[in-house]
């Protein structure tokens, strides 16, 4: 059965005690994905995430001849154990000019990047292309630092669709900027070792990016010669659940198992609730931020959340879509650059645009847990990270939150089977 096209969040009407297992870690899992094909022999990776931007990558390098197999994780319905036979640097696969090999990403923005460079590996043409948001995402950044490195790349507006020319591994240097995107930099690092290149990376902190360091780190501590990369959850889609028992007094909800590194920049989200006075993007928090802005017109004092660029260019026009959906709401937001103000505000509920967004979508569930009235559009959009989010939502403590979920239409309970978003 598939999630209906608006569902409403009933607010809870008790304190929650829960223990949560969330899936794994997307970045983690798609980066993985990459180092095990590149790597020789069979790499195994438990805890995979298995959700629209991994299948993504998965049949992406099933179509450029790599072994994937994927099997059930006992331990987690959202994830899969994922092996992969490497090739020791090779792409088996490739196309030709007239028939090029053609390679879909969705809107996963991971795929998107990290194949474009993976295909520079191999030997014939290739054609990448997303669905139309993804098309209107930036890649020139890494086209320009692909160009320099000697590969070419064709694409008339340094966007998807793009045509790329694999010439196999050759020495060579290049920089490349993560003023829009770290992603540009993690795709060429983790094909950097197989492809020969010696990469440099700029952009404001670009040594200390969160998203950089975690694909250092991650490179690092792969197995070089094949076998296990256990894959650890996911912070960002940990935040929903730990700001759910912050946002509901006498509430206690904790992660059954918990990030075991600190690579994953939102790892750190717990430390900031209560929420401080100014929180960044930049330099305190990943895509959770988005988390704490919705939390925002319920802390104690304003808000001040700073350094959002980013999320401009992601899923959706994020500081605008998150402006536009908390005023509904009734709260009192400012925008000044790239800097979203949020002051304690009286909420109301509202019927929630989620522009096709995950996070925006999975961010308004939460609020709808105190607010009553919130209403979702196409809660489906979840599936890209985390399908099984909303039936974590229902699930009776200590594994979920014993949230009611209704068909906003009919005011229709929906049944556990409703809720996986497929």
């Amino acid at each position: 059965m598939a999630l209906p096209e608006l569902i409403e969040i009933v607010p809870l009407d008790r304190p929650v005690r829960a223990e949560i297992t969330v899936p794994g870690s997307k970045s983690i899992t798609n980066r993985a994905l990459i180092l095990a094909a590149l790597g020789p022999g069979e790499t195994t990776l438990p805890g995979a995430l298995w959700s629209e931007d991994t299948q993504v990558m998965a049949a992406a390098l099933r179509e450029l001849g790599f072994a994937v197999n994927v099997a059930p994780d006992p331990r987690e319905p959202g994830n899969r154990v994922i092996t992969v036979g490497g090739q020791g640097g090779r792409v088996p696969r490739a196309g030709t000019v007239e028939h090029p090999r053609e390679l879909f990403v969705g809107n996963a923005g991971t795929a998107a990047r990290f194949l474009a460079a993976l295909v520079c590996l191999g030997r014939g043409v290739y054609r990448l292309r997303g669905v139309p948001r993804m098309q209107e995402r930036p890649q020139a950044a890494l086209f320009r630092a692909l160009r320099e490195l000697g590969y070419r790349v064709e694409s008339p507006n340094d966007r998807l669709p793009a045509v790329i020319h694999g010439a196999g591994a050759r020495a060579a240097h290049c920089e490349v900027s993560i003023l829009e995107s770290s992603q540009f930099a993690s795709a060429l690092l983790l094909c950097a070792a197989a492809g020969k290149w010696r990469v440099t990376v700029s952009g404001e902190n670009a040594e200390e990016s969160s998203y950089v360091a975690l694909t250092r780190k991650l490179a690092a501590a792969f197995p070089r010669s094949g076998g296990q990369f256990p894959i650890e959850p996911d912070a960002s889609s940990a935040s929903y659940f730990l700001g759910a028992g912050h946002l509901i007094p006498g509430s206690a909800v904790t992660l059954r198992a918990p990030p075991a590194t600190d690579w994953q920049v939102d790892a750190a989200f717990p430390r900031f609730l209560p929420l401080p006075a100014s929180l960044s993007r930049r330099d305190e928090l990943g895509d959770s931020i988005m988390t704490a802005i919705v939390l925002a017109p319920l802390a104690r004092q304003a808000v001040r959340f700073t350094d959002l660029g980013r999320l401009r260019v992601q899923e959706c026009e994020r500081v605008q879509a998150l402006r536009t959906e908390l005023t509904r709401c009734g709260a009192a937001v400012a925008e000044a650059g790239d800097t979203l103000t949020v002051f304690p505000s009286p909420l109301h509920g509202a019927e929630i645009e989620t522009y096709q967004d995950h996070r925006m979508a999975m961010c308004f569930a939460i609020l709808g847990l105190k607010i009553p009235g919130i209403r979702l559009k196409n809660p489906a959009c979840v599936k890209k990270t985390f399908p099984n989010f909303f039936q974590k939502l229902a699930a009776p403590p200590p594994h979920g939150l014993g949230a009611e979920l209704r068909e906003a239409t009919s005011g229709r309970v929906l049944r556990p089977d409703e809720l996986l978003a497929e």
